[in-house]
């Protein structure tokens, strides 16, 4: 693609922005429906799942060699310009737009934010500006096409991945959302339980991922030694921390569904840190900073899907089982010579799958151990069809994004870094 396309396409979309969009009506609104409470909380929250991608940005960067910390980490941290201009246009309508049959909202519903103001909307939230629901779910947006960065990091082409992660918001996140989030949604009308993203996000990121590092192949030189284990710790606890708006945000309120899904994604990922490094030392290794980094992050995968909807003795299980399940699918992944950089499939995919099977099997009230087979099956039947569908899709996207930018870096770029070639900068 010729570089000055990318200009005068972002410069079109500006204009787009510009021509069509919609101030707010302050003196119309009517805000005996609103709650402080709530809507402190939903700004909080907001600015947590923010903070995430950031936190995603260190993850990662420390993970990855010396001469790819720079490149990995705007790879994260582009997405939160990207994917935000993207959704005001046309993502969040595509989301939560007028249903078109349970599968995709209508882009027309929310057009450049048209009828996305101050007064709340009963159908997705009764007590919180319609505007402050959309940002909120904007940060989802936002970090799902980043935790696919992590199993192509060191062989991309920074405007090739720009340019997927375009398709990808457009294309695959959208129906899994507005199917699983949406009040006339397909999935959440068939009863399957996904509290904040196990399917959305971690599931489609997941497999995303592994069609990429199927698609993009091995790297020249597999042996990746961490840059920086202090970015990587810093980065867990940034996640950690934001990953707390992530899940009680979901519950679109400042009540006790937020403080139950709060306490179990803390001891979720503390069950799973604390199952990975004792497995290591188990398995004749040493207890790893990065080991227990890598646990946390599945156990917070894990718990996602379920956080609103198990108790604190299930969280304990899920997490343990997850970080068991990773682990493993770690291992496995190797043997098949999958280069997968940072094992975002086993953390992200398989912990997302793990983490909405046990929703299936623990959730109260609904689940397979109170004698309620049906959204367990449904549950299974999902999987196996966000598995499918997003691996196929996304393995097409890359395809597609080929034709028109290379995806791969020249060997002699891959060799000399990606901060270098892509980026003309490094990390001293």
């Amino acid at each position: 693609m010729n570089r000055k396309w990318n200009f005068l396409l972002l410069s079109l979309l500006v204009t787009v922005a510009c021509v069509f969009g919609v101030d707010y009506e302050t003196s119309s609104v009517d805000s005996s429906a609103y709650d402080s409470g709530d809507i402190a909380w939903m700004i909080v929250a907001s600015a947590f799942v923010l903070l995430m991608t950031p936190g995603l940005a260190f993850f990662y960067g420390g993970m990855v060699n010396k001469k790819n910390v720079i490149s990995t980490m705007l790879q994260s941290f582009v997405a939160l310009g990207v994917i935000s201009v993207l959704w005001v246009v046309v993502g969040f309508s595509l989301c939560f737009g007028e249903s078109l049959g349970g599968v995709i909202g209508d882009p027309r519903t929310f057009f450049v934010f048209d009828g996305v103001g101050l007064a709340p909307n009963s159908a997705f939230a009764e007590t919180i500006p319609f505007l402050l629901f959309a940002l909120f779910q904007l940060k989802f947006a936002i970090i799902t096409p980043a935790l696919i960065t992590g199993s192509f990091a060191g062989r991309i082409r920074f405007r090739g991945y720009i340019l997927f992660i375009v398709l990808f918001s457009l294309i695959v996140y959208p129906p899994l959302a507005h199917m699983t989030w949406h009040p006339d949604g397909l999935l959440r009308n068939l009863g399957v339980l996904d509290f904040a993203g196990g399917t959305v996000v971690h599931m489609s990121a997941g497999f995303a991922a592994l069609a990429g590092a199927i698609f993009l192949g091995q790297r020249k030189d597999s042996v990746n030694q961490p840059a920086n284990i202090p970015f990587v710790i810093l980065g867990t606890g940034l996640l950690w921390f934001g990953w707390f708006g992530f899940n009680s945000g979901s519950a679109l309120g400042a009540n006790g569904v937020a403080v139950k899904a709060f306490a179990n994604t803390n001891l979720a990922s503390a069950t799973a840190m604390i199952t990975w490094v004792f497995y290591e030392r188990y398995q004749n290794r040493k207890m790893s900073a990065l080991g227990a980094c890598i646990g946390a992050i599945v156990g917070l995968v894990a718990i996602t899907p379920a956080a609103g909807f198990v108790s604190l003795s299930h969280s304990i299980l899920i997490g343990f089982i997850a970080a068991l399940t990773s682990n493993w699918a770690i291992q496995i992944q190797k043997r098949f010579a999958i280069d997968d950089t940072l094992d975002v499939f086993p953390s992200h995919g398989v912990g997302g799958v793990v983490g909405m099977i046990l929703t299936g099997v623990l959730a109260e009230d609904v689940g397979l151990i109170h004698g309620d087979s049906t959204v367990f099956i449904r549950h299974m039947v999902t999987l196996v069809g966000v598995a499918i569908g997003t691996f196929g899709v996304s393995y097409l996207l890359y395809a597609a994004v080929n034709r028109i930018i290379p995806l791969r870096v020249r060997s002699d770029q891959e060799q000399r870094g990606l901060d270098h070639s892509q980026h003309g900068e490094r990390m001293e």
